[in-house]
């Protein structure tokens, strides 16, 4: 657990990183070249221009309803992860008893705590790797659409509310709220979880730090789109694993009467 913990912990910070300093930087049309730009990025550039037309050139609000488009197709996936999160979290105690009864380093111990695992997988129907598979899927989607925003060359010349689409916020707004969204999210996200890792923990406070820093310096659409996409998260998780805890609670209370 603690190895699957510190891959996405080193995954998350690459895609952070990859998010704030993409190398291209080239606009982006239906002449681009390239399967990722192809099959990714100009579909969604061409559906934030289509959106906007229909919405008066307004390419700031073009965004806003794009990126509520993407999360809601990527819903189902949301969903299924959260799902197996749950289902992970409550076999930890059965997986903390055979660690304790298997601690021995040698190998035949070793072997036999993994055969008990994996059985004690298939008895709860747990799929270890149907957590990360959702978050493969959606991150290329993600990044693409990062990379539309960025590389649409309309979107740079039109204003939204009181900032410039193509600069980055003069007051410092939406840099800000992205933060403060990315945390509440990831806060809410772990609020599920009995005992987070330190990996975890320390996620929780580099991600809005790193956030604020690229939002400060990259054009104030890409602050739009965090800010959007991290409400929507807060929404999602929120009516996500509220019921699921109601759930729970009303199981244990059956279980003790």
């Amino acid at each position: 657990m603690r190895k699957k913990l510190s891959v996405l912990f080193v995954m998350l910070a690459a895609i952070a990183v990859m998010t704030g300093c993409s190398p291209s930087t080239a606009a982006i049309d239906e002449n681009s070249t390239g399967f990722w730009n192809e099959y990714f990025v100009y579909p969604l550039s061409w559906l934030i221009t289509e959106v906007a037309e229909l919405t008066g050139e307004n390419y700031g609000l073009s965004i806003v309803l794009v990126t509520v488009m993407i999360r809601l197709v990527l819903l189902p996936l949301m969903i299924q992860q959260t799902k197996s999160s749950k289902a992970m979290q409550a076999i930890q105690p059965e997986l903390k008893e055979l660690r304790a009864k298997y601690s021995s380093k040698d190998a035949q111990t070793q072997q036999k705590l993994q055969q008990e695992t994996m059985a004690l997988f298939q008895k709860n129907k747990v799929n270890p790797a149907a957590g990360c598979l959702p978050l493969l899927i959606q991150m290329p989607i993600l990044l693409a659409f990062y990379s539309a925003i960025m590389r649409t060359k309309e979107i740079a010349n039109h204003n939204f509310l009181w900032f410039d689409l193509g600069a980055p916020d003069p007051f410092y707004v939406l840099p800000l709220v992205a933060g403060l969204t990315t945390f509440l999210q990831q806060k809410i996200m772990m609020g599920g979880m009995e005992d987070p890792q330190p990996q975890m923990k320390m996620l929780l406070y580099i991600m809005p730090v790193m956030i604020v820093v690229f939002a400060i310096n990259f054009p104030a659409a890409l602050s739009l789109y965090w800010v959007v996409g991290n409400i929507f998260m807060i929404v999602q998780t929120y009516f996500i694993t509220t019921p699921v805890k109601n759930k729970e609670k009303t199981v244990d209370g059956g279980t003790k009467k």
